[in-house]
């Protein structure tokens, strides 16, 4: 048997190969084969990813890799994740190569995405995938669009809800992503040379519920309404989750302040606890 191949048996005593390596005292699984052939191949191919730099590596400055040098069927995930290994000492199993306060993620050669640091660990455990241009993950068994990290909802539309700052679709780091209208039925407008907040709702059409001067007021608008419409119409609408409320109190002189929260009622379906009732968090209330 050829070194790193290792020779199997499926249920069905059909037999099959399956190809690993051992590099800085971490043993790491290739993948499974057909034949002892093909096997020896992908074995031979990985040693050459982790001892020859000069002709497989990561380009950083221009998001690509020399996969193309593999003249076998070799995992692309594996390639990248050898790479990243063999450079920067750290074996991800998600096709992940470390930089300089970010890390570019590589779903398959020519479309390679980028990320601030913060997000490593989250996408150390969850593979991206990508359907028509829609990236998501797999979380909690849902479908989870990678946007929805930044706050921006399903429904939203690039250009309009959300702006990549420097035109590059491929880069999701934070400070590249700008979230322009984050809550539903608010968008954000300019009425008489000033940036204005407009708050719709649907009743067979949209309705103009009004225009306010942030986007906290027109977000609520568009719960109230939402509470006023939904007994009467056989609707279900989706209420706003609002962080970072300030209210001002007038310079209003008062030994105490009571603040009362309603919950939305049940949590949307797609949440990752459908259908329960929705609960009110309150990190800090800041009395200045």
């Amino acid at each position: 048997m050829a070194k790193g191949v290792y020779k199997t048996n499926k249920k069905d005593g059909s037999v099959y190969y399956r190809v690993s390596i051992t590099y800085k005292n971490k043993h790491i699984s290739i993948g499974s084969y057909d034949d002892e052939n093909t096997a020896s191949q992908v074995y031979c191919t990985a040693c050459d990813i982790l001892f020859k730099p000069d002709i497989y590596y990561v380009n950083i400055d221009l998001h690509t890799s020399s996969y193309a040098e593999c003249h076998i069927d070799f995992p692309y995930s594996k390639f990248i994740s050898l790479i990243n290994f063999r450079d920067n000492g750290i074996y991800i199993k998600t096709p992940i190569y470390l930089c300089n306060k970010a890390f570019l993620y590589f779903l398959e050669p020519g479309n390679t995405l980028i990320f601030s640091i913060d997000d490593l660990f989250y996408y150390s455990h969850h593979t991206i995938m990508c359907r028509g241009g829609y990236y998501f993950v797999n979380d909690y068994g849902m479908q989870t669009s990678i946007l929805s990290r930044f706050g921006i909802r399903s429904h939203s539309v690039k250009g309009k809800d959300y702006i990549f700052r420097n035109n590059d679709e491929h880069d999701f780091r934070y400070e590249n992503v700008c979230v322009v209208n984050k809550y539903n039925g608010v968008s954000q407008i300019v009425k008489n040379g000033r940036i204005m907040f407009q708050s719709r709702i649907h009743i067979n059409g949209d309705f103009i519920i009004g225009t306010y001067g942030t986007e906290y007021e027109a977000a609520i608008a568009y719960n109230k309404a939402a509470d006023m419409l939904e007994p009467v119409f056989p609707v279900s609408y989706t209420r706003n989750y609002i962080e970072d409320i300030s209210i001002s109190l007038g310079g209003v002189e008062t030994r105490y302040i009571r603040v009362t929260a309603k919950g939305i009622g049940k949590c949307p379906d797609n949440h990752v606890r459908p259908g329960q009732e929705a609960r009110v968090h309150f990190d800090e209330v800041m009395i200045e």
